[in-house]
């Protein structure tokens, strides 16, 4: 299902301009399928097809540019300089603009091969009949020929003009082959290939189902999540999830200020009235694809009013409105907040009901390589603990997992706890205090930066702060979203932190953007640090710790053990204080719901749709 980058739907608006710079002719096709096709003499076009495959436009691939900074929003534009037309690409879905644009680049930059210099293979051609082929997908010779054409560029080349353009421009043309940014056709923000289960589920949601699917912590859950929304049309889609910092890792918003009712505790009919504003409106009506990560940790009575409210503005009594529902989450692990004693899952929700009727679940850890501990791990989930666990669990506390400095992490059951734990610890180191205030795009907007991203608005630092990395700057050199350091130096203003694997980093200032409601873009600049001393359970989800301590005596929810324990990277990084199996159980509810859930998965298996099942009468 995923695109193989020949071809390309999304709204199109083609213009031809005067010598002068005027508009002469101007087409906008608000869905238009772009493919990339070769005629007899093997030149290259661009096809634009509207109504059911009727070809409106053909544009050779010749002497074009591309502007492609905001190709990851699915934008892009297209020039083509002897027909003085330019094609402006968008509501793409960002994965296939991206395969699009470089294998566009990838079939240009193999041309000076391709391209007829036989006078007698000229005219062989030229007396076939004529007529167009669509390109075959890139091959490895042409992508790897495109990649070293790619290192040995040195200088830009005119680029298609864009109303927010900047000096930093991304973009490449076939008329030079100095393109200085050709190379970043390259740096797919969803880069990584799909394993058969995620592949499966991907294709589920392209075929436009409702799809749950959920796995043990490490499973890959974000990663496919963010594949899934790089397929979907920008525009139609909304990433959200439970919380901030969730919908931070997924460039989305949370649940709440999409669904625009607040907390969700007014009646119904408040809830109607609420939504019915024009600017939230707006928005519910636009969306065709809701995304919720962390889905375990919203409760079921706001997921029912969210549902009712989707089908009264929407003005349909469709479920939800309509709209497709991708929803992610592990039930296993942080359970709603609730006012009550007792928290209401969603999967007990009338709407669950309605809405969810294709389940997945991802089996293959990636976060830990160690069979054992994810053996202990699975166990812990749903809150089985034998004597061999406790013994092995019991083990880590005499393990020394301080290298290079730095210390372990605490995990605490409370955000206060953590932040005092940070503070007295700072204060107890000698030396002069470095401050670092972020700056915000929007200081109207500093109060939903701080809930929805990790870094903070102020940092306070000195030599021997224990830090965290907050944001992947090099996986390969192990500068890792969630990876330990302690700062032993500052150079210029810049803290020096030393990795526990002991490579030395320089903390530059680093970009965290974040959209709002209605699309628009709001950035964070700050050192991508946080002080490590101690981390609440709550905000560590979604991070992988390489040197973490715990004590589990203060844990007071079903799971919370679980998500703490699935931080560690392995049992070598991990170091349990006074473990006991009192601090592990799971919910009643939720140990029932994963009975049904992979009964179901079961049958589904044993039983494939679609096939028909003989009656007894019929066997006999």
């Amino acid at each position: 299902m995923e695109s193989d980058g020949c071809s390309l739907t999304c709204t199109v608006i083609a213009e031809w301009l005067s010598p002068q710079g005027s508009v002469l002719r101007k087409q906008s096709h608000r869905t238009a399928t772009l493919r990339l096709t070769r005629n007899n003499q093997r030149e290259l076009f661009i096809e634009i097809h509207v109504d059911k495959g009727n070809v409106r436009t053909k544009l050779p691939l010749k002497g074009i540019s591309v502007f492609n900074k905001f190709m990851s929003e699915g934008k892009a534009s297209i020039k083509f300089k002897e027909q003085n037309c330019t094609l402006f690409l968008s509501n793409a879905p960002s994965s296939n603009l991206i395969n699009f644009l470089k294998t566009i680049y990838i079939k240009i930059t193999g041309q000076d091969e391709n391209t007829m210099k036989n006078p007698l293979k000229e005219k062989l051609l030229g007396n076939m009949q004529s007529g167009t082929e669509d390109i075959s997908p890139s091959t490895s010779t042409e992508i790897n020929r495109a990649k070293e054409k790619a290192m040995s560029i040195s200088r830009a080349t005119i680029t298609t003009p864009s109303p927010s353009a900047t000096k930093k421009r991304k973009h490449f043309s076939d008329t030079s082959p100095k393109v200085q940014a050709a190379k970043k056709l390259y740096e797919n923000p969803t880069t990584g290939e799909l394993n058969e289960e995620q592949s499966k589920i991907l294709n589920a949601v392209l075929t436009g189902k409702n799809v749950f699917f959920t796995g043990s912590a490490g499973t890959g859950k974000s990663f496919l999540l963010k594949k899934i929304i790089s397929a979907l049309p920008p525009d139609v889609t909304m990433a959200t999830a439970s919380t901030g910092v969730a919908a931070c890792h997924i460039g989305g918003i949370t649940l709440h200020q999409f669904a625009g009712i607040g907390l969700g505790t007014a009646t119904l009919e408040k809830c109607f009235q609420l939504a019915s504003r024009p600017s939230v409106t707006s928005v519910w009506r636009k969306t065709k694809h809701l995304v919720i990560d962390e889905i375990s940790m919203v409760d079921g009575d706001f997921f029912d009013k969210i549902e009712a409210v989707a089908r009264h503005v929407r003005r349909t009594e469709r479920p939800f409105g309509g709209i497709q529902l991708i929803l992610c989450g592990d039930f296993f692990q942080l359970p709603p907040v609730s006012k009550t004693e007792k928290a209401k899952f969603c999967f007990q929700s009338e709407a669950w009901q309605k809405c969810v009727h294709f389940n997945y679940e991802l089996r293959t850890v990636h976060r830990q390589k160690d069979e054992v501990f994810v053996k202990i791990l699975n166990n812990i989930r749903i809150g089985r603990v034998t004597d061999d666990i406790v013994n092995t669990l019991k083990e880590t506390a005499k393990q020394q997992i301080e290298s290079n400095g730095v210390l372990a992490t605490r995990l605490c059951s409370h955000v206060k706890e953590a932040d005092e734990i940070n503070e007295f610890q700072l204060n107890e180191l000698k030396g002069e205090i470095k401050t670092y205030t972020a700056v915000d795009s929007d200081s109207s907007m500093t109060n939903m930066l701080d809930q929805h991203l990790p870094v903070p608005g102020k940092l306070l630092l000195k030599v021997g702060a224990q830090v965290m990395l907050l944001k992947n700057i090099n996986v390969s050199s192990g500068l890792v979203n969630g990876a330990r350091g302690v700062v032993i130096d500052f150079k210029n203003n810049i803290p020096i932190i030393q990795l526990r694997s002991g490579t030395k980093y320089e903390a530059k200032i680093e970009k965290w953007t974040i959209k709002t409601t209605s699309g628009a873009l709001v950035h964070r600049k700050q050192i991508p640090l946080k002080l490590a001393w101690a981390f609440s359970i709550h905000k560590s989800q979604g991070l992988t710790l390489d040197c973490v301590e715990m004590c589990l005596s203060r844990v007071f929810d079903a799971g919370q053990s679980y998500v703490a324990l699935s931080r560690a990277q392995s049992l070598q990084s991990l170091r349990i204080l006074d473990f006991n199996s009192q601090q592990v159980w799971a919910n009643t509810a939720v140990l029932e719901f994963y009975r049904k859930f992979r009964r179901n998965l079961q049958e589904m298996e044993m039983i494939p749709l679609g096939k028909k099942i003989k009656s007894e009468s019929n066997k006999k």
